[in-house]
């Protein structure tokens, strides 16, 4: 109970994820600001209720902090691009959708129900203290008293219930599964024999007209041409940057050094084993007298033979945790446990047995059995890692009254950077950048605000500096392009290697085409002539042998209902290859068995009846999305 998230902190985090915020698997990565105007416009309606843009816009922030929290290098363009954000709203459509048929149906969790799934569900147990209270650390994470936390698992299982019929009504049987996971993974032995590019390309010498008229010819201007790109100048702002230039005493390390001398050594923790007799704080007076009485006859056995607190925990302790293991709660640190347990524990000399010890709990009596930690290094054993911390602070410090005025002086003083670089000490750096960030950019370069600054009007026309762009925690930018090139098509001469390179390639896969349509129509008038073809492999879904999508899709679709067959398949490379195929072979038991191929074939058709369940209630509840879908998503099949 005690030591409940130290052990689980990971767990409970990412069952959390899972069970408490069931709704939002819908919600997906959501918010962005549309064209309707005004926190209050109407974006969408289900069932005569519409969804506020203000809405829109928080369930967006909100997804997007649970994003980063599970993965903090995420790409911030990621969650904001237009298909995304038309995910997001339909997924808010979609939960209301949830919420008016919840209520229309009258579903509802009571007190009992929830109480039931968090004693005896497996994956809610933990959630739980030993009495049935919602645990107060799992509560806190998400912001909630354990009444709100209580809450919010109530709607996520009333929303659950909506659709959990249909899901559960399938009924798959076995013959339906097994014909289509036959079907899906058949196997097939085949041979097979490439004609690589490679082969053919050693072989080919373009002239320097037919290089020419390559180069020239329209289709091919992509290819060739150089992306638009900027040459600039740009000016850091931020922590590193300040860092060398800090002013700070010996004394102010030492200070330092004494004000957070607990940062520099291992911090103590102490091992306790304890025996509870649980009671609530608001129980009866009687109840609460027989608890007492029942914790005062252990501890007199305890005092009497401290050697048999294990043995007696394992007997009478109802924490169910720590009483399997004699009472031990192992190491914890300070802090870690309700603050009266706490406070006895660090109180304790080692082996020392405690009077009784009232929490919300109960009744505990505790045994410290071991102390570690609590050691402090030297100062000057720590000094290197106490100026940098000092550095560090200082010119955080120094950030903040001096980015304002960063701002204002590549704003006022726009025809150069050097200004702001002479005031506050910074380096000019260079760099050629494009519209968007480049594949291994880093730092402010990969910042896609700067390079929107940097590509805006005023910064190519009117040669200005760009505003301070904030490119990162504590980080400010100003760029200035000294030289900007459009899109152009290089001179030949410039890129002869890179044009003699995509014709040889052109030619070559043209020539591994026509070798291998020509030995594809030899098998075929010949299946027994396998001169250059593989040995015999067995290709499935399952085991692609090396074969891409493309060309395990063509082996596993082409007729078989004469053998042998063949069939001819481009390489991704170009290249061309010939399959012969010998023989069908059943699906492979081990990759899933009968009873397997019946639960996911059950579980798919249920998914895919909840949908449709789910598009009717639409439907029925008039969900309408007021804001025009993005280009892409709109032409999406």
């Amino acid at each position: 109970m005690f030591d409940f998230v130290r052990q689980h902190n990971r767990l409970f985090q990412f069952i959390l994820l899972l069970l408490i915020l069931p709704s939002f698997a819908f919600v997906g990565m959501q918010g962005y600001t549309s064209m309707m105007g005004g926190a209050n416009a109407g974006v969408a309606s289900v069932d005569g209720r519409k969804i506020t843009q203000a809405e829109w816009d928080n369930a967006q922030r909100e997804q997007a902090q649970r994003i980063r929290g599970q993965n903090p290098n995420v790409d911030a363009k990621l969650l904001d691009t237009p298909e995304v954000k038309r995910q997001a709203l339909e997924g808010l459509v979609t939960e209301r959708t949830l919420q008016a048929a919840a209520a229309h149906q009258h579903f509802t969790v009571s007190a009992d129900s929830l109480l039931n799934k968090y004693l005896h569900d497996p994956e809610f147990a933990f959630m739980r203290n030993a009495d049935g209270t919602v645990n107060k650390a799992v509560a806190a994470m998400q912001g909630l008293t354990p009444a709100g936390f209580d809450e919010r698992v109530r709607q996520s299982l009333i929303l659950q219930q909506v659709t959990k019929g249909v899901e559960t009504s399938v009924l798959a049987g076995t013959a339906v599964p097994k014909l289509a996971f036959d079907s899906l993974l058949q196997q097939r032995e085949v041979q097979w024999q490439h004609f690589d590019i490679k082969d053919f390309a050693g072989k080919l010498n373009p002239s320097d007209s037919e290089l020419e008229a390559f180069y020239k010819d329209t289709a091919n201007v992509a290819k060739f041409q150089l992306p638009e790109s900027a040459q600039i100048q740009y000016l850091v702002l931020d922590v590193e940057a300040l860092k060398k230039d800090v002013k700070f005493s010996e004394d102010d390390l030492q200070n330092y050094y004494k004000e957070n001398a607990s940062r520099y050594g291992a911090p103590e923790e102490r091992r306790a084993s304890h025996i509870l007799i649980k009671v609530d704080r608001g129980a009866p007076a009687e109840e609460r007298a027989k608890a007492k009485a029942k914790a005062e006859e252990i501890l007199a056995q305890v005092r009497k033979n401290p050697a048999s607190f294990a043995e007696l925990a394992k007997k009478n302790s109802q924490d169910p945790g720590s009483a399997v293991n004699g009472g031990d709660l192992d190491f914890f640190g300070r802090g870690a446990m309700v603050k009266e347990f706490d406070a006895a524990v660090y109180a304790m000399k080692q082996g020392e047995i405690s009077n009784l010890v009232e929490t919300d709990f109960g009744y505990h009596i505790i045994q410290m059995t071991g102390v570690r930690g609590g050691d402090k290094k030297p100062f000057e054993a720590v000094r290197a890692e106490v100026e940098a911390e000092v550095r560090k602070q200082l010119a955080q410090k120094k950030y903040a009254e001096v980015a304002e005025q960063f701002g204002n002086l590549v704003y006022e003083q726009s025809d150069s950077l050097q200004p702001a670089a002479d005031k506050l000490k910074l380096q000019i750096q260079t760099a050629t950048v494009q519209r968007q960030p480049q594949p291994g950019s880093g730092g402010p370069l990969a910042s896609g605000k700067l390079l929107d600054a940097v590509f805006g009007a005023d910064a190519l026309r009117n040669k200005r500096n760009t505003e301070a762009v904030e490119t990162g925690p504590s980080q400010l930018v100003s760029a200035h392009v000294t030289q900007y090139n459009p899109v152009r098509v290089p001179p030949l001469a410039d890129v002869k290697d890179k044009v003699r390179e995509q014709l040889v390639k052109k030619l070559a896969a043209e020539q591994a085409r026509k070798a291998g349509e020509a030995r594809l129509a030899a098998l075929k008038a010949n299946a027994t002539d396998v001169a250059g073809l593989d040995a015999a492999v067995t290709v499935s879904r399952a085991k692609p042998q090396g074969l891409s999508r493309a060309q395990l899709e063509a082996v596993l679709g082409a007729d078989a209902s004469k053998l042998p067959a063949a069939v001819g398949v481009p390489a991704d490379d170009g290249g061309y290859v010939v399959v012969r195929i010998n023989q069908l072979q059943p699906r492979d038991a081990a990759v899933i068995d009968d009873k397997r191929a019946a639960q996911q074939y059950a579980g798919a058709w249920a998914r895919a009846e909840a949908q449709a369940y789910l598009a009717a209630l639409k439907s029925q509840y008039k969900a309408v999305i007021k804001v025009a879908a993005p280009a892409s998503a709109a032409s999406a099949p």
